[in-house]
């Protein structure tokens, strides 16, 4: 991090306290603009985060000011006051995330991964985790997520960048824009997969109800196949609720809610 901030001639303060996958700081140039130097911790999702941020150039996501590929930095735009999304009512929020959506949503291909690709990495690992953890959850729910993995990436629409973690604590209010979209984890695939994170999020109201009403809200007014997108919520939440550790029982219930 020193030598980032000495490279690209910054003031930096205290690490933020929301990162996880990362370290992030808070950092002035030398023109008195405020940016945000991040680290990451190197990762098959964040993989192409630089790249995201280029290919958006802006257009309803912070901006990429600095790129070091062999540190792992990123020197990013700061959003200020940077107030996550999920602080509004939650209509209002989605009312945001209905206007983003398409913003982002910008044909794509190399270097980014394909979903297709994802879906059957996430497909060939699926039941071998299931049986190391146990059998945590039953069979039906297992099998409905990898014949969702099997069929649904043979049959996509049109391929375009997509961030497949876009919760709305990852959307910051900011001045550039009323709301910029940050830590893009991107993969190229379908618009209904694009809407899962949002969708099973509980930032924006907790419970099968709620999650069902971010769905079928955000299918409607964003002309997408509401069976699709409930299919991928299902089998990505699914194949993202193991980690070394075992399985997450919060997650598994989740993805329970959007069984057909």
């Amino acid at each position: 991090m020193g030598e980032c901030a000495e490279n690209w001639a910054l003031g930096i303060g205290e690490p933020f306290p929301y990162a996880f996958a990362s370290i992030a700081v808070p950092a002035t140039r030398v023109d008195g603009s405020e940016a945000v130097l991040k680290i990451q911790f190197p990762g098959r999702e964040s993989e192409h985060e630089a790249a995201a941020l280029v290919h958006w150039d802006g257009e309803g996501a912070v901006r990429l000011l600095e790129h070091d590929p062999d540190r792992h930095a990123l020197l990013l735009e700061r959003c200020a006051p940077g107030t996550p999304l999920s602080e509004l009512q939650p209509d209002d929020a989605l009312d945001v995330m209905a206007g983003l959506f398409p913003r982002l949503w910008k044909p794509a291909g190399a270097p980014f991964r394909s979903l297709s690709e994802e879906a059957r990495w996430w497909g060939e690992q699926l039941y071998d985790k299931w049986e190391r953890a146990g059998r945590p959850f039953e069979r039906r729910l297992l099998d409905a997520a990898l014949e969702v993995l099997d069929g649904l990436p043979r049959s996509q629409g049109e391929q375009v960048l997509l961030h497949q973690d876009l919760h709305a604590d990852n959307v910051l209010r900011s001045r550039r824009e009323p709301w910029l979209v940050i830590d893009p984890k991107p993969l190229v695939g379908e618009r209904e997969f694009g809407i899962g994170a949002l969708v099973r999020g509980g930032e924006l109201g907790s419970g099968r109800d709620w999650a069902r009403h971010r769905l079928a809200r955000l299918s409607s007014e964003l002309s997408l196949d509401p069976d699709r997108a409930r299919g991928w919520v299902l089998a990505h939440t699914l194949a993202w609720a193991f980690d070394e550790d075992g399985v997450d029982p919060g997650q598994v219930e989740v993805a329970r809610w959007f069984i057909a």
